[in-house]
């Protein structure tokens, strides 16, 4: 295993180039994983079924961190009626760079009827990191997602602030409408964002404010109404070290909420964001929240 600190002054290690794809579907009276093809160091868990039918399953990636050069892909694809709920068993680590990019591609799609839950743990970017991280999330009419990203700026445990390296966020969600926008999608919202560590962002009120962490969570479903976003929004906080606000948009008739949390510590942030989920499971899916056992560990 490459360490993230490697001298600049040798050889450049290769890079890993890794892919998985699942594909679940319905299969009597619960889900299934009926698809899964690996290339490189990403695999998946043998399928877990903690609340009955909904199929649960852990994606690993054995190197436990993302160094230059890296590019995983991770495709994701739900039949219809079918429902998976994905998670990480831990953080993912993104190294020194020796001044490649490194980069993580996720696609998740969703058939009409079809639900997930999106629940990866944080990314934690080191010093001289050039990260990458896109997701595109492609909900049919009738289909429900909920899902997360949540990015550490430095190893606060290490003290690290991140102070030097270049983080790109680009995250698509969108709905598939006959001969609309790119290919055939109309998108309910788009994120496309460059952070240096030197930008005056980081610092400004409009910006990070000086904090270091940031989650998002979006939910997408019939039930993501105003009513629904008032009410989480009652329950969200708003201080000098951790605040959250929650939006409604709409595109093509169907309804999205979107959550942002900026705070100085990743539990914190994480645990505004396991509460959001746990409000806005049963409205947005129709079934109760069950913390992973994962968030126990």
């Amino acid at each position: 295993m490459r360490h993230p600190d490697f001298p600049s002054t040798l050889a450049v290690p290769p890079a890993w180039e890794a892919s998985l794809r699942l594909r679940f579907a319905q299969r009597g009276e619960r889900s299934a994983l009926v698809e899964r093809r690996h290339r490189g160091p990403l695999l998946v868990q043998k399928p877990l079924y903690p609340e009955g039918a909904i199929c649960h399953a852990v994606i690993l990636h054995p190197p436990a961190g993302v160094a230059g050069g890296d590019s995983l892909q991770i495709d994701i694809a739900v039949g219809a009626g079918a429902h998976a709920v994905l998670a990480t068993p831990g953080a993912t680590k993104w190294y020194k760079s020796l001044g490649r990019e490194a980069a993580q591609r996720v696609t998740l799609t969703l058939e009409a009827g079809a639900r997930v839950d999106w629940l990866p743990q944080e990314n934690i970017v080191f010093d001289d990191a050039h990260a990458r991280l896109a997701t595109t999330v492609t909900v049919a009419p009738g289909a429900s997602a909920i899902g997360w990203d949540a990015v550490v700026l430095g190893r606060q445990a290490s003290g690290e602030t991140w102070a030097r390296g270049t983080l790109w966020l680009e995250t698509r969600v969108q709905v598939p409408v006959q001969g609309q926008g790119q290919d055939g999608n109309r998108a309910l919202w788009i994120e496309s964002a460059r952070l240096d560590a030197g930008s005056a962002l980081r610092h400004a009120v409009a910006g990070l404010d000086g904090l270091n962490v940031m989650g998002t969570l979006w939910a997408v479903g019939e039930g993501a109404t105003q009513a629904l976003a008032e009410m989480l929004a009652g329950q969200l906080p708003y201080r000098p070290a951790l605040r959250a606000g929650v939006t409604r948009l709409e595109q093509a008739g169907q309804p999205m909420l979107l959550l942002r949390v900026l705070g100085a510590e990743m539990e914190a942030v994480r645990h505004v964001m396991a509460m959001a989920w746990s409000v806005l499971r049963e409205p947005i899916h129709g079934v109760a929240a069950k913390p992973l056992r994962l968030w126990a560990t």
